[in-house]
């Protein structure tokens, strides 16, 4: 593991990458990784990350999440801030690691990354412009409220340019994921993605944001056994885009 240098240029940013992203989406944490860095940050991937324990605790495993939770807080402790691209990991440490654990303030220093761009680097955006203009719908993921983040599109989104947000019925209902929820129940959890990507069809957009790997995975499959060509994408890479950063060159 790298550890972080005494005299940093920037704020010292550990990325916890998540087990979704890791495994079905890395150009997410090359996005955000290059993107945190465009803005000044010195970024660190700790290589003895692991799970953060959520699908244990959300299945009443509360002692072996805690094992998990202890491990993590060890693992990040070193950095100044630890920023994560999934809404939910990063809402399972800020809001559930203080049952779980005692006196840490790790948890308190862990940003869902758009949240750390607009409320800790409060970045500008301003010449960020994708290359042509585009329709974009926004996901509000049900993990984001156990952060306090509003449901409505995030600032940057609506201040990039060419970036024209279409309104998506129904934008702050739940897709239909949540974790295991989708495998106990995967008739209900179908027939509430089912009605998600009818929303998306009627909002005309042809790239939805969202901002959780989970939630990405379960509305971008169902798009696609409907034949709907609208791109599911987090905002990092729709920023690397119109930021001209190649994902392709890690």
């Amino acid at each position: 593991m790298t550890q972080p240098k005494a005299s940093a240029p920037g704020p010292r940013v550990a990325l916890f990458i998540t087990c979704l992203t890791d495994q079905f989406f890395p150009r997410v944490g090359v996005a955000v990784t290059k993107i945190l860095e465009h803005f000044g940050c010195e970024v660190f991937f700790p290589r003895e990350q692991t799970c953060c324990g959520q699908p244990m605790f959300n299945n009443g495993f509360p002692v072996e999440a805690g094992e998990l939770a202890r491990r993590w807080v060890e693992i990040f402790k070193p950095y100044e801030y630890v920023v994560t691209p999934s809404g939910s990991c990063c809402s399972m440490v800020r809001e559930h690691y203080p049952q779980l654990l005692d006196g840490s303030d790790v948890p308190g220093r862990t940003y869902e990354f758009v949240e750390f761009l607009e409320k800790v680097l409060k970045v500008d955006v301003s010449g960020i412009s994708l290359p042509q203009s585009r329709k974009v719908a926004y996901h509000y993921t049900c993990h984001l409220r156990g952060l306090g983040i509003e449901p409505r599109p995030p600032r940057i989104l609506r201040e990039m340019g060419n970036v024209q947000m279409m309104e998506l019925e129904r934008a702050d209902q739940c897709c239909g994921f949540g974790g295991t929820f989708a495998v106990k129940y995967p008739v209900v959890s179908g027939a509430i993605v089912e009605d998600k990507t009818d929303c998306i069809a009627r909002s005309g957009a042809e790239t939805l944001v969202c901002n959780d790997a989970g939630c990405t995975m379960n509305i971008a499959g169902m798009c696609r056994r409907r034949g709907m060509e609208t791109r599911v994408v987090h905002l990092a890479e729709l920023m690397a885009e119109g930021m001209g950063i190649d994902l392709d060159k890690w």
